[in-house]
């Protein structure tokens, strides 16, 4: 998969900021229609604090089954600041996506999208890196107010900004359990978001790509359609 790189990595608190400002400015909140085959689970996990372990996991849409995976480990350069995760965990996240044999349709991140201070969390900024529609699926709120969706899978509450304006969606995946935290990442919309999270949400809270993906960057092995073997890590 192509990244473009649209700026610098090691920078200070203070320029990410402003990066993730500039950026802002780029999102699209439009869906183009185009057909979903694949979608693209990605998340992180850190063994330490040094190191990180980036995982990706495609599956066919709406069957969920595994096309590919890819995992790897390598250097964390950014310390844990809230708002500016991105800055710390997606180039690991680039480096597996560069990988990728297959190229997903959709991005799912266990992150924030627009439903962040500045507009611009995890799955917005990789979105725009690489000019795919992406989506934020996160398991809690990072900014935003909203009331209590009802406790029915498909129920849901708006997230909405200091401005009133709606910036995500707090999603019933399964009846009776903590709801997750949609928003928009780029060049989709937000009734897409939750259209396409609850469809990938089968038995558990967490929709499949981000739950197998997690499961990767957890160590776990993860079985592929026609394979018996997850792939080796590889160091970045």
């Amino acid at each position: 998969m192509l990244v473009r790189m649209l700026h610098p990595w090691k920078v200070s608190p203070q320029q990410a900021r402003a990066i993730q400002n500039s950026l802002s400015k780029k999102v699209i909140q439009n869906w183009d229609n185009r057909h979903v085959r694949t979608i693209a689970g990605a998340d992180v996990s850190f063994p330490d604090s040094d190191t990180v372990l980036a995982a990706v996991v495609i599956v066919t849409y709406p069957n969920m089954k595994v096309i590919e995976t890819r995992l790897r480990s390598g250097k964390c350069e950014f310390p844990y600041i809230p708002g500016l995760l991105a800055f710390r965990e997606v180039p690991a996240l680039i480096s597996v996506l560069e990988e990728l044999k297959s190229e997903p349709d959709i991005l799912m991140c266990d992150a924030q999208g627009i439903a962040h201070p500045r507009g611009m969390g995890l799955a917005t900024h990789i979105g725009i890196l690489t000019d795919k529609p992406s989506i934020g699926c996160a398991k809690s709120c990072l900014y935003g107010k909203y009331d209590e969706p009802g406790d029915r899978k498909g129920d849901f509450s708006y997230l909405t900004n200091n401005s009133g304006e709606r910036i995500g969606a707090v999603l019933r995946t399964r009846d009776g359990v903590q709801p997750v935290f949609v928003s928009v990442g780029h060049r989709i919309d937000l009734n897409k978001s939750i259209d396409i999270v609850l469809a990938c949400s089968l038995k558990f809270r967490i929709p499949e790509p981000l739950r197998l993906a997690h499961k990767l960057a957890a160590g776990e092995k993860i079985e592929m359609e026609g394979e018996k073997e997850s792939p080796q890590l590889t160091l970045f």
